[in-house]
C-alpha cells in the first residue's frame, strides 16, 4: 500500500459557510497537491494509469488536486486530504477484475423456449377469428 503523504504539497485558505466571525480570520480549509510526474512512489506504467483515471481532478500543471473544508481545524482537514489522496490514488491503481465470458445452462435454455412458446400461445388466443377461418 502507497502512502504518499511525503510528497503532497499543501496549501490553507480560508474556509467559507459556517463559523461566524471566526471564518474571516482563520484559514482552516486546506489543499493538497500532489505532481504525478514527478513523484518517485510510482512507476511509469502507475503514473499513466493514475494520469488517465483520475483526469478529471488532475489540473493543466500535472497536479492531483484535493480540497477539504469539512472540519474546523486546519490539522483535521490536513490529514482528511491525504486520506481522499491515497484513497483516490488506491482506487485507481487497483486492477480491474476480468469478465469471463459463459453460456446459458441447457435448464435456463429450455426454461427461456418454454416461456416463448406459453407467450405465444397467449397471444394467439388474443386474434379476432373471421368468418370462416374455423
Amino acid at each position: 500500500m502507497i502512502d504518499v503523504s511525503d510528497e503532497i504539497k499543501f496549501q490553507t485558505t480560508r474556509s467559507g459557510g459556517k463559523g461566524g466571525q471566526n471564518v474571516n480570520k482563520v484559514e482552516t480549509s486546506v489543499i493538497g497537491f500532489l505532481h504525478i510526474d514527478s513523484s518517485v512512489l510510482f512507476t511509469n506504467d502507475q503514473k499513466q494509469t493514475i494520469r488517465q483515471k483520475l483526469s478529471h481532478r488532475i489540473n493543466a500543471d500535472g497536479f492531483l488536486q484535493v480540497r477539504s473544508q469539512i472540519h474546523r481545524t486546519q490539522l483535521a482537514n490536513k490529514e482528511e486530504v491525504i486520506e481522499k489522496i491515497n484513497q483516490l490514488i488506491r482506487e485507481a491503481l487497483k486492477k480491474k477484475k476480468p469478465r469471463i465470458a459463459t453460456r446459458p445452462g441447457k435448464q435456463s435454455n429450455e426454461s427461456r423456449l418454454e416461456r416463448k412458446k406459453r407467450n405465444a400461445e397467449i397471444k394467439s388466443g388474443r386474434k379476432k377469428f373471421k368468418p370462416g377461418e374455423f
